[in-house]
């Protein structure tokens, strides 16, 4: 966090509470206060994502297990997850307007200090939780922490701050240019000019909403789920509650997918019967949708954890598929495929709606990094398309080089390929989320609906090439 600007006088120091332990946590958890456990997660997965680079599931179920003796209430796992992703998608804003309350940096050895003045502003300044439980369960964090116990009156006094003044600072800056990395503002606004730029990064910090897929029957279950049938075909709802819970999860009637990533599959027109390769596959979603369709589907990949997610999906959903653990720069199958899917590994920008982590995960050199390993799964997978099949490549990047600029190197260098070009209707799309050239692109502020909270999709591009006979 940038560390600046001007202090307030620190309170009286209250006396210390008997629950620390000589380490700094709390010892007796029946004895923590309400609530402290939810910003404890959040602050600890917080982190484990800004200090220590690890990806927002991963850092959450982790600190989860770590935290606590027996597993915290749906109710207070959902509050912790949403104070992380609250700060991570609002941490630029965040950071100025706490920073302006601080007369000189903070040393370096102040623990997770800087993380629970984040997460107490979050909650004054975003989510509308009354100051004193705010303000009063962050202190109790900063004392249970060995590194920041000598930081209490300051966490005291600057989240008094933001709870009186804060807001008119907030309300100040330009916080979608703080909260997206400079360097990604500036690559955006090179690719789409700077009026659609600001537009993506205003769409790309907004909260997701819930895609499904459905296995038949939309209508039925949109109505049933509460939700509304997309033009897309995807089943929309607002997220809340578990996932779980809903109808029709344990009968395996649909699965979670975001309606853009919901696109690339449906390119393949009618697959019944067609054997179809699905490329880096996992966790399944598109292996799933060919599937359902009637396609004779084999899923590659490179982990065989994620494999194991992937049979576990496909177990839920009674769908059946041939399951292979294998490199794609390698596999031979010593056969071809009517149909080869590539969802290829990429910097996963237009996912930042969900995946708000990727904020200050990725690196400016990823992109190169990622279109060069796009080039070579693109070469190994053409290998494995009969003549006159499909190879649909997509990605679910914003970035040119992972998309627009892959496919013309890869038509130039295959002139036994060329592009089928894509049109809105075959697939319910607005025509704005089609190239020039036919390919799919969608941005996260398209799928505009009625309610703003209802709108958007992430951000996907998707090629289809067929194989000249």
């Amino acid at each position: 966090m940038p560390q600046s600007t001007r202090a307030r006088p620190a309170t009286r120091r209250p006396p210390k509470r008997s629950h620390k332990s000589d380490g700094g946590k709390p010892t007796d958890q029946s004895r923590r206060p309400p609530g402290f456990d939810a910003r404890e997660l959040a602050v600890a997965c917080l982190a484990a994502v800004l200090d220590r680079g690890r990806n927002l599931e991963d850092a959450f179920e982790a600190a989860a297990g770590a935290l606590v003796s027996s597993p915290l209430e749906p109710r207070d796992r959902a509050f912790a997850r949403l104070l992380a992703t609250t700060v991570l998608r609002r941490k630029g804003e965040l950071d100025a307007v706490v920073a302006s309350f601080l007369e000189k940096p903070l040393p370096e050895k102040r623990g997770v200090l800087s993380h629970i003045l984040l997460v107490g502003a979050a909650q004054l300044l975003v989510l509308a939780t009354p100051a004193h439980a705010a303000i009063s369960l962050a202190v109790e964090q900063t004392r249970a922490d060995r590194h920041a116990r000598r930081f209490d009156r300051l966490t005291n006094a600057v989240l008094r701050r933001v709870a009186t003044d804060g807001a008119a600072r907030l309300a100040a800056l330009d916080g979608v240019k703080l909260n997206i990395p400079a360097w990604r503002y500036a690559g955006w606004e090179a690719a789409y000019g700077a009026e659609t730029a600001r537009r993506i990064a205003e769409a790309s910090l907004a909260e997701a909403t819930l895609d499904l897929s459905v296995k038949s029957e939309p209508e039925a279950w949109a109505e049933r789920l509460g939700g509304k049938v997309l033009a897309t075909g995807s089943v929309r709802l607002e997220a809340s509650g578990r996932i779980e819970d809903l109808p029709g999860f344990g009968d395996g009637a649909w699965w979670v997918q975001d309606a853009a990533a919901a696109l690339p599959a449906r390119l393949f027109g009618d697959v019944r019967g067609k054997e179809i390769a699905d490329l880096c596959a996992a966790p399944g979603g598109k292996t799933a949708q060919l599937a359902a369709r009637g396609a004779r589907v084999t899923a590659l990949d490179l982990s065989p954890e994620r494999l194991d997610r992937l049979a576990a999906n496909l177990a839920r959903l009674q769908l059946k598929a041939d399951l292979v653990a294998a490199d794609a720069l390698a596999w031979a199958p010593g056969r071809s495929f009517d149909g080869v899917l590539l969802d290829a590994p990429c910097t996963s920008t237009g996912t930042i709606r969900r995946h708000p982590d990727i904020l200050y995960l990725k690196r400016e050199a990823d992109t190169a990094a990622a279109a060069a390993l796009q080039t070579r799964l693109l070469d190994s997978a053409a290998k494995l398309v009969k003549p006159g099949g499909l190879l649909v490549y997509c990605t679910c990047s914003l970035e040119p080089e992972e998309g627009e600029l892959g496919v013309e190197r890869f038509l130039h260098e295959h002139p036994d390929y060329r592009r089928v070009p894509i049109t809105p209707a075959e697939i319910g799309a607005d025509p704005a989320c089609i190239t020039p050239a036919g390919d799919l692109r969608t941005l996260p502020f398209h799928l505009a609906l009625d309610r703003p909270e209802m709108s958007g999709m992430d951000g996907f591009f998707a090629a289809r090439l067929i194989r000249n006979a």
